[in-house]
Order: C-alpha cells, then structure tokens, then sequence
C-alpha cells in the first residue's frame, strides 16, 4: 500500500499553536487518505510526553527533541554556508529515520509542512513532493532586517536571503508548494519569477481553517471556567511570547495604546496569554493594567473572558490563528493591517481594522464602552469563521495534491 512520509518541524500534538495547529490538522486529514509515517522534532520533554498520540495516527514515527541552541546553530551555519533555520532543525538521527523509511516502505509522497524540513528529501527521491511552506519565511527575517540594530540587520539579511534561495530549490523540485493564503502564494510567485525561476504554477494556496466545536464560547468546557481574575473590560493578545513579533506587538500596544485606553476606560486591562513570555514582555506585566499570564491551561478560557481582542501585529505573515480563533468565539476583534492579511473578513462588520495608534485607541475605546456593538460584532465573526474557514472545507481536494491528477484515493491504496 502506497504511503506518506510526513516531515514537519514540530510534533503536532498538542496542538495548541499557530504552527502546531495547522500541522495537526494536515496530519489528520492525511492520515485518512493512506498510512502515515511521521519524522519530527520536540521542543523539550513535555511535547515529546505526547507520542502516543503521535502513535495513534501514524505507522511508524521519529521524534527527536531539539537540543541545539540557536548560538551553535549560528556557527554552525556559517561554517557550512547554509542559513540558521537550516542547521537549527537539522539533526543526524531524523535524516537516518527518513532513509530507512524510504527504504523499507513503499512511500510514494513526502509532505513536508514547513520549508527547513526539505533538507530532508533525499535528492535521489523518485516520489510525489508536497512542499506546505505556510508562508514565506524568507521574507519574515528581511522584514527584520528593516527594523534591527547594524549587527543584527546583517545577520537577518542573510538569513533573508540564504534561506529564499533555499525555498526557490526546493519548490523547483516540489510536485505542489503550498501557503496559507493567495496573498502569500502571490508573494512567492513573484519572488521566484524575480530570482529567475520559471512559471510557478504549482504554487497554491491552503488557508488554516478552525475547529468551530473546540472554539465555541459555549463549549461544555467553558461554563464553569470562570477566573477570579476576570475583570469588565479586559483586552487580549494570545500568542507564542518569544515570538519577535509578537514581543513588538505587546510592548508596542502597552506603551503608545494602554496608556489613552486606561485614561478613557479606567479599569481597562491588557491581558497578555501565551507561553514562554521573554524579559521584555514580562517587564510589561503590573498587576494592573497589565498582566502577563505566561503558559495557560485553556486559551479558550481567557478569550471567552476578555471583552475584546487585539492583533496590533506590525510584522505579520500568513494568517493570523489568533485572529480567528477570537473571532470564533465571539470576541471583537481589532487588527493592524499585516494581521488582517489573508483573511477576506469585513472591516468593520467581523473585525476592525486599525491603521495606527490613534485608531486603535479610539476603536477598542468604542467596543469597550459600547458593550451591545461589540458582541454584535463578536456574533458576526463566529458566523463569518463557521460559514467559511473549517478545516474540512480548507482541506477538501487534499487527495489530489498529495496523489496528484491522474491518481485516485484508491489507485494510491
């Protein structure tokens, strides 16, 4: 029986992150069309308490947990001449999983979920190639670059560009390359017409989608889930905390939008959810007007708290998870232009689109005041990710990306 090696950066389970949520769901929708075997990395020793749910759903599986930091992976890479998401995700023991997996299975497609992983590939694979590049990482350490110190901007530019010289190999040699929206796969198209590359038209897109049962604000999950903490008029921002652009958005929106908000709103907070908070970001937290939760039990608990969310994002690429995971329960939701990417929601009637400071302090002024305009707002945006972003619909057509035209579900069995 015909199978699939599925190469991803990060276990899938649980699946409790932009990247990890996504991956969960291509896993799972895969793992219904053919056998599965699974080669991936953990970041510490709680994800890798998670294989057995790995294990549920695939044949065989290799997780290795990272241990390298980014300071050797650095060096490492220029040794090598090779960009640092490159040697960061490489690691002998998967490359060795992946060879004799290919060797002793009858594997007829690599999907691989994420661009670092197609190291992997061995360059004499005769099989189908899916690249899920997500969006184009090459282009987030150039926009890095812009805003950094001289040493600094250096090294992203580097990265920048060893890394995009890297995707544009391999979506030569991918059967499919896809991204999380048309905007991004636009992106890509014209940065590999740009390097010279020919017409790219296996370029696609695949947006993430959202589980609209698990995100329910009236989930049976959540209706003794009730903090002490809560407060009336309390603002959102959910996210990976070590996430430079989520660090800047945070620190950003605390010192130019917190300060005129708690002047209109006394009692306004800004609540900050996400695991692994650097210094910068836990140097925000007051007790007060603002709080830095660190890693929570269940996102879906704070959301359902919160009155209103913010994606003040000023570096932001594909779509934003966070976004419609908000919108999915109920919640207003303001965004900057770059977190409103890829998401053909209506401004103003499912989220509010926020250009500066200014609109963004006069906006979440507005819902918090006019509590009946916000959860309108809120009753919009649930309906607008049901009607239009579960997963089932993103996914549909799945089996002809990994197959291709020619070979159907049951010709791969």
């Amino acid at each position: 029986m015909a199978a699939i090696l599925y190469l991803a950066h990060r276990i899938p389970f649980p699946p409790d992150r932009g990247d990890k949520i996504r991956s969960f769901h291509m896993l799972q929708a895969l793992a219904r069309l053919a056998p599965v075997h699974v080669a991936c990395f953990a970041d510490n020793l709680d994800e890798l308490a998670h294989q057995n749910e790995l294990a549920a759903l695939a044949q065989t599986h290799c997780v290795v947990q990272r241990t390298k930091s980014m300071a050797l992976a650095g060096v490492e890479a220029i040794l090598k001449g090779k960009p640092v998401s490159l040697t960061a995700f490489h690691h002998q023991a998967l490359a060795d999983y992946v060879a004799r997996t290919i060797d002793a299975q009858d594997i007829s497609t690599i999907f691989c979920f994420s661009g670092q992983m197609g190291q992997y590939i061995p360059a004499d694979f005769q099989g189908r190639i899916v690249l899920d590049l997500v969006d184009v990482d090459s282009m987030k350490f150039e926009s890095y670059a812009e805003t950094s110190s001289s040493a600094m901007a250096y090294i992203y530019r580097r990265e920048g560009r060893m890394l995009s010289q890297f995707e544009h190999r391999m979506a030569d040699r991918a059967d499919v390359v896809s991204l999380v929206s048309e905007n991004e796969a636009n992106l890509f198209r014209r940065r590999m017409a740009a390097d010279g590359h020919a017409a790219a038209d296996h370029i696609r897109s695949i947006a993430n989608g959202i589980d609209c049962v698990r995100y329910d604000p009236h989930h049976d999950d959540l209706t003794k889930a009730v903090s002490a903490t809560v407060a009336e008029h309390d603002i959102i921002f959910t996210g990976q905390m070590d996430y430079p652009p989520n660090v800047d958005a945070v620190t950003h929106f605390a010192a130019h939008v917190m300060p005129a908000v708690v002047t209109a709103v006394p009692g306004a907070r800004f609540i900050i959810a996400g695991r692994s908070p650097t210094d910068a970001v836990r140097a925000l937290h007051n007790a007060k007007n603002i709080i830095v939760t660190g890693e929570v039990e269940d996102i879906r608990t704070w959301l359902n708290q919160a009155a209103i969310a913010v994606a003040p994002l000023m570096i932001a690429r594909g779509v934003q998870n966070k976004v419609l995971e908000a919108m999915a329960m109920e919640k207003s939701v303001v965004v900057s232009p770059e977190a409103a990417t890829g998401i053909d929601a209506v401004n103003g009637t499912h989220f509010v689109v926020a250009e500066d400071n200014a609109s963004f302090v006069a906006v979440c002024v507005d819902l918090l005041r006019d509590k009946g305009k916000a959860r309108a707002m809120g009753t919009a945006a649930r309906r607008y990710v049901q009607d239009t972003m579960s997963w089932q619909a993103q996914l549909e057509g799945l089996d002809t990306i990994v197959f291709g035209e020619d070979v159907s579900i049951s010709d791969a069995a």
